[in-house]
């Protein structure tokens, strides 16, 4: 039997609730196999099983991200570029420290999921796919970022892949294709 998953959909985050659990009334969670469908894995791993995770799938750099008021420079402009929905050109690995905070990604139907991360988690999102970070009310997540060969950052928003086009619009078009496989998925 798997473990069970906690994470939701969630309700539209309004001006200053983004750190809020935002469940749905009544709550309707989302389970591994509604995350494993858009591709996210989700893990609780102790460091041991992390190390072999890296070996296994080629994780060959990482950093250490903190995000809290006290330790990230303009913390809340971060935070707002954070919860920007983007997608990235790579996977994107993270793995909980410390702390908490919440990935938010679209379902094939355009719906928000929220999976929170906590300390032992290894979540990774697929390339091309939309989400978004927030810390939660605790505003405190220390978190290793890992990543295959060299590390790119660079997101593509979503208001903006359309009109700018190029290898941003290739990875959504590749990952609602190969992962989503619904013709009425949403690649803008």
């Amino acid at each position: 039997m798997a473990p069970e998953m906690n994470a939701w959909y969630m309700a539209d985050a309004k001006d200053g609730n983004q750190r809020e659990e935002l469940r749905l009334e009544p709550n309707q969670p989302a389970s591994a196999e509604d995350l494993a469908k858009l591709g996210v894995s989700l893990i609780n791993v102790d460091q041991t099983k992390l190390e072999e995770i890296k070996k296994e799938k080629g994780y060959s750099y990482e950093d250490v991200i903190c995000v809290a008021p006290d330790k990230l420079p303009n913390y809340e402009t971060k935070i707002k570029d954070f919860f920007e929905e983007h997608l990235h050109l790579d996977e994107e690995i993270r793995y909980c420290v410390e702390g908490s905070g919440y990935f938010d990604v679209r379902d094939e139907k355009d719906r928000w999921i929220r999976i929170p991360l906590v300390p032992n988690d290894l979540l990774v999102l697929p390339a091309g796919i939309y989400h978004r970070f927030t810390t939660d009310t605790k505003n405190y997540i220390l978190a290793r970022r890992l990543f295959m060969g060299e590390p790119v950052w660079t997101p593509y928003n979503r208001d903006t892949i359309l009109s700018e086009g190029g290898k941003a619009l290739e990875q959504r078009k590749k990952y609602v294709n190969q992962i989503l496989k619904s013709p009425s998925a949403a690649v803008a």
